[in-house]
Protein backbone atom coordinates (compact mmCIF):
# COMPACT_ATOMS: atom_id res chain seq x y z
CA UNK A 1 0.00 0.00 0.00
CA UNK A 2 2.89 2.34 0.76
CA UNK A 3 4.30 1.70 -2.71
CA UNK A 4 1.03 2.76 -4.32
CA UNK A 5 0.83 5.90 -2.17
CA UNK A 6 4.42 6.87 -3.06
CA UNK A 7 3.74 6.33 -6.77
CA UNK A 8 0.63 8.54 -6.52
CA UNK A 9 2.57 11.27 -4.73
CA UNK A 10 5.34 11.13 -7.34
CA UNK A 11 2.89 11.29 -10.26
CA UNK A 12 1.02 14.23 -8.74
CA UNK A 13 4.21 16.17 -7.97
CA UNK A 14 5.93 15.45 -11.30
CA UNK A 15 4.63 18.62 -13.07
CA UNK A 16 5.82 20.74 -10.12
CA UNK A 17 9.25 19.11 -10.18
CA UNK A 18 9.62 19.57 -13.94
CA UNK A 19 8.50 23.20 -13.73
CA UNK A 20 10.90 23.92 -10.88
CA UNK A 21 13.83 22.24 -12.64
CA UNK A 22 13.07 24.13 -15.87
CA UNK A 23 12.81 27.51 -14.18
CA UNK A 24 16.03 27.06 -12.20
CA UNK A 25 18.14 25.55 -14.99
CA UNK A 26 16.94 27.40 -18.11
CA UNK A 27 15.49 30.68 -16.85
CA UNK A 28 17.98 31.14 -14.02
CA UNK A 29 15.32 31.96 -11.44
CA UNK A 30 16.51 31.86 -7.84
CA UNK A 31 14.89 29.02 -5.85
CA UNK A 32 13.47 31.54 -3.36
CA UNK A 33 11.54 33.35 -6.13
CA UNK A 34 10.54 30.20 -8.01
CA UNK A 35 6.86 30.04 -7.05
CA UNK A 36 6.05 33.78 -7.19
CA UNK A 37 4.61 33.76 -10.71
CA UNK A 38 4.06 30.03 -11.11
CA UNK A 39 0.91 28.77 -12.86
CA UNK A 40 -0.24 26.81 -9.80
CA UNK A 41 -3.70 26.03 -11.19
CA UNK A 42 -2.26 24.50 -14.38
CA UNK A 43 0.34 22.53 -12.44
CA UNK A 44 -2.41 21.16 -10.17
CA UNK A 45 -4.55 20.29 -13.20
CA UNK A 46 -1.60 18.58 -14.91
CA UNK A 47 -0.78 16.61 -11.75
CA UNK A 48 -4.37 15.45 -11.30
CA UNK A 49 -4.70 14.60 -14.99
CA UNK A 50 -1.45 12.63 -15.02
CA UNK A 51 -2.45 10.77 -11.87
CA UNK A 52 -5.90 9.87 -13.24
CA UNK A 53 -4.58 8.73 -16.64
CA UNK A 54 -1.91 6.49 -15.13
CA UNK A 55 -4.31 5.04 -12.56
CA UNK A 56 -6.92 4.28 -15.23
CA UNK A 57 -4.27 2.69 -17.44
CA UNK A 58 -3.00 0.49 -14.63
CA UNK A 59 -6.52 -0.57 -13.68
CA UNK A 60 -7.39 -1.39 -17.28
CA UNK A 61 -4.28 -3.38 -18.17
CA UNK A 62 -3.32 -5.13 -14.92
CA UNK A 63 -4.87 -7.92 -12.93
CA UNK A 64 -6.33 -11.23 -13.95
CA UNK A 65 -8.69 -12.18 -16.72
CA UNK A 66 -12.34 -11.23 -16.22
CA UNK A 67 -14.30 -14.19 -14.91
CA UNK A 68 -11.12 -15.93 -13.73
CA UNK A 69 -10.84 -18.04 -10.61
CA UNK A 70 -8.94 -16.62 -7.64
CA UNK A 71 -6.48 -18.94 -5.92
CA UNK A 72 -5.39 -17.56 -2.53
CA UNK A 73 -1.77 -17.63 -1.31
CA UNK A 74 -0.60 -21.05 -0.15
CA UNK A 75 2.29 -22.36 1.90
CA UNK A 76 4.31 -24.96 -0.03
CA UNK A 77 7.51 -26.42 1.44
CA UNK A 78 7.88 -23.46 3.80
CA UNK A 79 7.59 -20.92 0.96
CA UNK A 80 4.56 -18.70 0.45
CA UNK A 81 3.24 -18.95 -3.10
CA UNK A 82 1.38 -15.70 -3.91
CA UNK A 83 -2.27 -15.68 -4.87
CA UNK A 84 -3.23 -15.55 -8.54
CA UNK A 85 -6.19 -15.34 -10.85
CA UNK A 86 -6.47 -18.05 -13.54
Amino acid sequence: MLRIALIDILLFSLPFLIYGAYMVSVKGVAPADLWQGAPIFWLLAAGCGLLLVVMATLIQFSGGKPGGTYHPPTLEDGVIKPGEID
